[in-house]
């Protein structure tokens, strides 16, 4: 083990209060959050047509599950907060971690923002940027006074948005407009030309792969059981369990969200819509279903600001105690037993942004950072060995593979401004050591 990995140990540590229950609900509430209210237009508009949208959700679910298994078999090993930034540390070397945890903290932050901003428009669209700063302080608060409050309000949170979401479904699947065979169910939708296009009737490779990018934002979630993994119960038997469990509670949960879309706009619509889901109970014929829409996104964007507060301050509690950030970051609180300084480190940088800025690309932004953050996890499980709990060959590799694909197959804005923060992280970490060098 590295050095730093030994500092860490000396480190005051956090406490295990969850069970698997509450990792599940956890792993839920930042997967079946605001994105899908959200993803699956431009995801339909990428991905050329109904059947489309569907195989890109498919292929979005299995790098998902390739991650998800890999990520596991770590967690399992190595049960400290960080995730795979300890995982790349440990199995690959100090660069590899630094990158994975970089490429997380700066993604995540950004999406943190993103999140309190969609809260803002939902609540009060005049004073979004204010509603924002306000769900962040009130969300930070939470956080700081212990992770068990945290699961509590997250449990409250994802019933709500999931009896939203099973409304909308049976609404528009029991609407006389619903017909999963008319050829609309599987038409294209209109979007401009752009270069390399295929015919706007078909089904386009490259589309489904950004289809699938653009839909894995919504499923990389799980990775928040992992970076909790020093607050969990018997990690070793909890985090395996209850990661492909909310994972796969995940996927119907879309799954159906996705054909009731179709059934009800199809593709072309879909493709057109702004609220995809607002516009399918308002095609369905129940228009007063719509604010309650509205309250469910507004929620479920509450819930995945909630957790994504709660990991990006584990990563940056983990890179503190190893120097790769301030030291000062690395403070566990005496009584609450929560890396208070770096949540409201986190809270402060998250509501300036959300103060002052409009991020509305940060799904591919974010996307391509946490892709490549389970890159890192995929190639860190590759090299465990026989007993040290190895998946399959298999799902590292197609992980891996995976994530690489997607990562590339975002829009072009999102894999420059994502490559440019990576490049940003391997500058930063050469400045460290150099650093370091000169101080010995």
């Amino acid at each position: 083990m590295s050095g730093t990995a030994e500092g860490a140990r000396e480190a005051p540590g956090l406490r295990r209060r969850l069970g698997t229950g509450d990792a599940v609900v956890i792993g839920l509430g930042s997967m079946i959050g605001a994105g899908v209210f959200a993803a699956f237009a431009p995801a339909a508009r990428a991905a050329g047509a109904g059947a489309g949208l569907l195989l890109g959700l498919a292929l979005a679910a299995v790098v998902a599950y390739c991650n998800a298994t890999s990520s596991a078999r770590l967690a399992a090993r190595y049960p400290e907060s960080g995730g795979t930034y300890v995982y790349g540390r440990e199995r690959l070397g100090e660069f590899w971690g630094h990158l994975a945890g970089w490429g997380f903290v700066v993604g995540k932050t950004a999406s943190c923002a993103a999140m309190a901003l969609t809260v803002g428009l939902y609540v009060w669209p005049g004073q979004a940027h204010a509603v924002a700063v306000a769900a962040v302080v009130a969300l930070v608060a939470v956080n700081y006074a212990g992770v068990r409050k945290t699961a509590w309000l997250t449990r409250a949170i994802v019933a709500v948005v999931l009896a939203v979401l099973a409304a909308v479904v049976v609404v528009c699947l029991t609407s006389g407009e619903a017909d999963a065979a008319r050829p609309a169910f599987w038409s294209a939708p209109a979007r401009e030309a752009s270069p390399g296009d295929v015919s706007p009737g078909g089904v386009s490779p490259g589309g489904v792969l950004q289809a699938a990018g653009l839909l894995f934002f919504a499923f990389a979630g799980y990775a928040r059981i992992a970076t909790l993994g020093e607050e969990v119960r018997d990690p070793a038997r909890t985090i395996p369990r209850a990661i492909p469990v909310a994972l796969g509670i995940t996927l119907v949960v879309y799954a159906a969200v996705a054909v009731a879309l179709l059934g009800v706009l199809g593709g072309d619509a879909l493709g057109r819509a702004t609220a995809p889901l607002a516009d399918a109970v308002r095609a369905a014929g129940v228009p007063e279903l719509v604010p309650v829409v509205r309250v469910g996104a507004a929620v479920a964007a509450l819930g995945s600001l909630l957790a994504l507060i709660l990991g990006v301050s584990r990563t940056t509690l983990a890179m503190a105690r190893d120097r790769h950030l301030p030291s000062a970051l690395a403070a566990v609180h005496p009584r609450f037993g929560v890396p208070h300084r770096a949540e409201l480190a986190v809270g402060a940088v998250v509501a300036v942004v959300a103060a002052t800025g409009d991020l509305r690309g940060a799904i591919g932004f974010s996307s391509f950072g946490v892709l490549a953050y389970y890159a890192v996890a995929n190639a860190s499980a590759w090299t465990l060995g026989p007993g040290e709990g190895r998946p399959p060959r298999i799902v590292p590799a197609v992980g891996l593979a995976g994530c690489v694909v997607l990562a590339f197959a975002l829009p072009l804005a999102s894999v420059v401004s994502g490559a440019a923060v990576l490049a940003v992280g391997a500058a930063s970490y050469g400045v460290r050591r150099a650093l370091a060098a000169r101080g010995a």
